[in-house]
């Protein structure tokens, strides 16, 4: 989820939405889950097609969860989704997240997955998550960092696609190393009883290095992130297929190894 003038540098292409959908509470929301309750409300921005919220809403079920993003097609997804699953208590609704304000809205939780990285005022951000959070609720969020990416055997073209995102990155006035910052970033938002740890997602299998693979050869020539770099003059066509080259190879090695950082906060509103 993007606000008016950020730009969501990945868009919302299916090479992206293949990535998005894999996501689960389990695989990208683990720190959080100890924090929710049956019964309780939560807001998930920036939810995408649905998949790490109706797994919330499962675990706070009856309490009614709301997932909002700016893009409506990744939203109708969503509904559908919950709609095939049988998540009955969750709605999902495109917008900006700051207009939930002007309703008067709070959540016992407010969470946001790989959100801030995209904002050029995460610190704005985190304050709106936090007006829209009860008192002593929580508020979640949790980022990537992509400098910290890890990844075996070396292959200069993965180490291109690295310098690409983040000349990207930088030209959207985003912060692709986020999940570095967020204990900084919360503290400068004013949130209380701030925690902060570190997860991953490791892809150490054949099965799950050619999956991640064959997603950012795809996104790599097929995305926003592709139309971006050409725009910015950042890559040439012909330099992405490079790249996209690189990524098939290095998820064919026997032991190729990805590993995705992230940082975590848990916070609390102001008093």
């Amino acid at each position: 989820m993007t606000v008016p003038g950020d730009t969501y540098t990945h868009g919302h292409q299916d090479s992206v939405l293949r990535s998005h959908r894999s996501r689960t509470a389990e695989n990208s929301a683990a720190y959080l889950l100890p924090r929710l309750r049956s019964g309780g409300t939560l807001l998930d921005v920036g939810c995408g097609p649905g998949t790490i919220t109706c797994d919330l809403a499962e675990r706070v079920a009856p309490g009614e969860v709301l997932g909002i993003d700016a893009e409506a097609g990744v939203v109708n997804e969503a509904s559908v989704l919950a709609r095939e699953r049988g998540v009955g208590n969750v709605v999902f609704r495109a917008g900006d997240f700051r207009s939930l304000e002007r309703e008067g809205l709070h959540f016992d939780v407010v969470h946001a997955h790989q959100m801030l990285q995209h904002l050029r005022e995460p610190v704005d951000a985190l304050r709106g998550m936090a007006r829209l959070t009860a008192p002593g609720g929580t508020i979640a969020a949790r980022d990537s960092d992509y400098s910290a990416m890890t990844w075996a055997p070396a292959d200069g073209r993965i180490d291109r696609w690295l310098d690409v995102y983040l000349a990207v990155t930088r030209h959207n006035g985003a912060e692709a190393d986020a999940g570095r910052h967020l204990l900084r970033w919360a503290h400068e938002a004013g949130l209380a009883d701030v925690v902060y740890s570190t997860s991953t997602w490791t892809f150490a299998t054949p099965d799950a290095c050619a999956w991640w693979g064959d997603v950012w050869a795809d996104r790599v020539v097929r995305s926003s992130l592709a139309e971006q770099a050409q725009m910015y003059g950042v890559a040439t066509p012909g330099e992405l297929e490079e790249i996209a080259a690189g990524w098939r190879e290095w998820s064919r090695q026997p032991h190729a190894v990805f590993v995705v950082q992230h940082g975590e906060v848990l916070a609390r509103p102001p008093d």
